[in-house]
C-alpha cells in the first residue's frame, strides 16, 4: 500500500490526499510534523537518517519527522512515529509551525506545512535501524557550531526549525551561544 500525505493550503486547510512520492515529485504542499526532544541536561536528540531513505539519506536531523495519515490527528501521528522510529514515548507539546519549500536530490521537492512538537526524555531509546542509522544527544553550543561549520550535514527542515525549537524552550538561542 502506498503511503499517502494530506495536501493542504497555506492555512493548513486539507485539500485532499496524494501518494507521498508523487507529492514530493510535484512539490505539492502537504502536512508534516517534526519532533524535537531535549534531555534533562538540555541536550537535543538527533537522528541520522537511514541511507536507504528516498531523500536526505544519511543526514542528521531532529528526533523524528513524518506525515500524519489521512484521518489521523497530528498528535496521534507524532506519538506513533516517535515510538516507531525512536522506540520511546513521552509527552509532546505543539510549539509552532512553518512552511518551507526546498529542492532536494533525485528531482524531489519538499514543500511542507510543518507542525513542530517538543518533548522531554532522558530514558532509553530503541531506534529502528530501518529508519535511523545513528543517533546522539548533542549540547546546544556543539550543535550551533556544527550548523555553522557543516550545515550540509543536516536536513533542510532541521536547519530552519532548530533555532526556533531552542528559542521556544527558553534556552539560549544559537545567536547567544555561537
Amino acid at each position: 500500500m502506498q503511503e499517502q500525505v494530506i495536501l493542504v493550503d497555506e492555512n493548513d486547510r486539507a485539500l485532499g490526499i496524494a501518494e507521498k512520492l508523487i507529492a514530493h515529485r510535484e512539490g505539492r504542499l502537504h502536512r508534516a510534523f517534526s519532533i524535537f526532544i531535549f534531555n534533562a541536561g538540555g541536550e537535543m536528540l538527533l537522528q541520522r537518517r537511514a541511507l536507504h531513505k528516498y531523500h536526505s539519506a544519511g543526514l542528521w536531523t531532529n528526533a523524528c519527522c513524518s506525515h500524519p495519515r489521512p484521518g489521523e490527528s497530528l498528535a496521534q501521528a507524532a506519538r506513533r512515529r516517535l515510538r516507531e522510529e525512536m522506540g520511546f514515548e513521552c509527552p509532546l507539546h505543539p510549539a509552532f509551525h512553518f512552511i518551507y519549500r526546498a529542492e532536494l536530490e533525485h528531482g524531489l521537492i519538499e514543500h511542507e506545512y510543518d507542525h513542530v512538537f517538543i518533548g522531554d526524555h532522558s530514558g532509553g531509546l530503541q531506534p529502528d535501524p530501518r529508519e535511523v542509522m545513528d543517533h546522539r544527544w548533542l549540547s546546544l553550543p556543539a550543535l550551533a557550531q556544527e550548523l555553522q561549520t557543516s550545515p550540509e550535514n543536516y536536513t533542510v527542515w532541521f536547519r530552519i526549525a532548530a533555532p526556533r525549537a531552542v528559542q521556544s524552550r527558553g534556552l539560549p538561542g544559537f545567536a547567544d551561544i555561537a
